[in-house]
């Protein structure tokens, strides 16, 4: 018969130090100067024609109107979402000029869980026309690019 193992001796437990009820915590110092901490982040585009850009960022993308901005009856703005991503869209008021060139040296890079293949398809079958994709990112996975109706691009990439 083996011999009965004796339970192995636990180290005493030391007493946790807490500060007493009402001190404010300690809170270690940031180094100065203090570095930028956001929580967020919106990009907003002013575009030519607010209707068609919702449109096009509903209908043929899958954003969904969060929110509205109207003035006498005129949809002057709107905020949409696409799962944690959202994006401003407003209309441009001309003040700089109607032919003034949007889109140009801007990209909105957004990653995806989603099937990008199918995502392509879907967006195609919605009346939308793919620049790019799907084709394998140099990183690996897959992405598309496409341009809005105000020469903004966007790409979608799948990562995780």
């Amino acid at each position: 018969m083996a011999a009965k193992k004796k339970p192995a001796k636990r180290p005493a437990k030391r007493p946790v130090k807490r500060p007493a009820k009402g001190a404010a915590k300690a809170r270690p110092k940031r180094q100065q100067p203090e570095a930028l901490r956001l929580r967020s982040s919106m990009p907003s585009y002013t575009v030519n024609d607010i209707s068609r850009s919702v449109a096009f960022y509903r209908d043929i993308l899958g954003f969904f109107v969060k929110e509205r901005w109207e003035e006498g009856g005129r949809l002057l703005g709107v905020e949409i979402v696409a799962g944690s991503v959202t994006l401003g869209l407003s209309q441009d008021d001309f003040s700089k000029g109607r032919d003034r060139v949007k889109g140009l040296g801007h990209r909105l890079w957004c990653t995806t869980a989603q099937d990008v293949d199918v995502l392509a398809d879907t967006i195609r079958k919605r009346g939308g026309r793919l620049d790019e994709g799907p084709v394998n990112a140099p990183w690996g996975g897959r992405m598309l690019t496409i341009t809005d109706p105000d020469g903004f691009k966007v790409s979608i990439a799948h990562g995780e």
